[in-house]
């Protein structure tokens, strides 16, 4: 046990009315919504990194948190650290939480001293869990931070990096199905390019989708039965990435003959960096067929970077968990609130806070998702808007060709009269529910 959370009793949902910073006011783990427990539905994790390993720093200035496990470099620390986060499991009561290797252990003076002290944690964690209901939704690879990852990972032009990340990413699938992670998720924040002047784009290209067959290959060979998730972002820290969006990692996946073995790991903040709308990057992986698990949170509209904040937007919550639901729910993967406190935001209590208040913000677009579903608006207005396809000459058309088509056409028996999409009456439908 510590110190830092002492004092600190579980989270209790005290229902809408409350005032207390340190309640539920929306989100009732038991309250069933569509037939199933909220907190079935909604899967709740807490990142390693953002919560624990993260100090404090921004790119202009250095660490504002002063924790019980700083500084990280040694393995007593990392139990300290280990010991405080189940301590904040067990105060809010989430199912999962996530981890990159790099949070959770020291770095040692090489390659097998770094794998002692992680396997040393995974057995702490691993201990912990037997006696809680914490469960594991994924574990990860840092393959970005340590000056080593500077060109990239497994498109990085040296082999040898290759090498070292193969047996890094082996280490951390080998923990994760040991703690029966759900997923095993892979971020390329290196798998990119700073410029082009020096950038081989194919021959990296080739080297990660071969990469990838390796993890998939890996995952049958040990047995393992989760999920293996991509997690897209158009740039930070690269210029450019090549896991750009959905859509990008999807043709990737075509190509190198993995559509039906892999899947998205989507997060709100990226897909606003990408140009697009969370609710834009769940509908294009639903539509594709490979929406795996979310990473929740929210970018400032004042900053143009992934500030990573928590979620307080209820319509787009809303919005993201209606695409969700209408694809039948997670399955394997969960909310992760990849999320970190303001480097002012110093204490405890703050994080508990946090994670209290975007608890309640997604139960509460969880919700009103699950209304706008029940309801049915939003549905009969697509039905009706491309009631047309479904008539026999529109999917007679589709099996044509241009010629017959013409005929139609230059004929005068297609004679097109535009329709309102009705986009405001839409917007003000939503409103109702959020």
């Amino acid at each position: 046990m510590t110190d830092f959370f002492q004092g600190m009793a579980p989270i209790a949902y005290e229902g809408p009315d409350s005032t207390s910073p340190l309640a539920f006011r929306h989100y009732n783990p038991d309250e069933v919504v569509m037939g199933k427990r909220m907190e079935d539905h909604l899967r709740f994790a807490v990142a390693y990194w953002h919560s624990f390993a993260w100090e404090g720093g921004d790119p202009f200035g250095g660490q504002t948190f002063e924790r019980p496990w700083h500084p990280q470099d040694e393995i007593g620390r990392a139990k300290v650290k280990a010991d405080a986060a189940f301590e904040l499991f067990d105060i809010l009561g989430q199912p999962y939480f996530c981890w990159h290797d790099a949070d959770i252990r020291p770095e040692g003076d090489s390659f097998a001293a770094s794998l002692r002290n992680f396997e040393t944690i995974i057995d702490y964690f691993e201990e912990k869990m037997s006696t809680r209901k914490t469960r594991l939704l994924w574990g990860t690879a840092n393959m970005f931070s340590h000056r080593r990852w500077m060109s990239g990972a497994s498109t990085n032009p040296d082999p040898d990096v290759f090498a070292y990340s193969a047996a890094t990413v082996k280490t951390c699938m080998d923990a994760t199905h040991r703690l029966n992670g759900e997923n095993y998720v892979l971020w390329g924040g290196r798998e990119g390019y700073e410029t082009l002047l020096n950038t081989d784009m194919g021959r990296e290209l080739d080297h990660m989708g071969r990469f990838l067959n390796m993890v998939v290959d890996y995952k049958h060979k040990i047995g393992f039965k989760g999920a293996i998730l991509v997690e897209p972002k158009p740039q930070e820290p690269s210029k450019h990435q090549y896991d750009y969006d959905a859509t990008t990692c999807y043709g990737f996946l075509q190509k190198y003959g993995l559509e039906n073995e892999v899947k998205l790991n989507l997060e709100q903040g990226h897909a606003i960096l990408a140009g697009h709308s969370f609710e834009h990057e769940i509908a294009a992986a639903t539509a594709l067929g490979v929406l795996g698990s979310i990473d929740m949170n929210r970018n400032d509209y004042q900053s143009g970077w992934d500030t990573d904040q928590f979620p307080n937007n209820t319509p787009e919550v809303a919005l993201a968990y209606y695409h969700i639901l209408k694809d039948g729910g997670f399955t394997s993967g969960g909310t992760n609130f990849d999320a970190k406190l303001r480097r002012q935001s110093l204490d405890a209590e703050d994080l508990v806070a946090a994670h209290v208040g975007g608890m309640d913000i997604c139960a509460r677009g969880l919700k009103a998702a699950a209304a706008m579903l029940e309801d049915g608006g939003l549905d009969q207005a697509l039905a009706a808007r491309y009631a047309g396809w479904d008539t026999p000459e529109a999917q007679a058309m589709l099996q044509g060709d241009l010629g017959s088509i013409f005929e139609q056409v230059h004929t005068g028996k297609v004679d097109p009269k535009p329709q309102s999409g009705r986009q405001e009456i839409l917007e003000n439908y939503v409103n109702r529910f959020v």
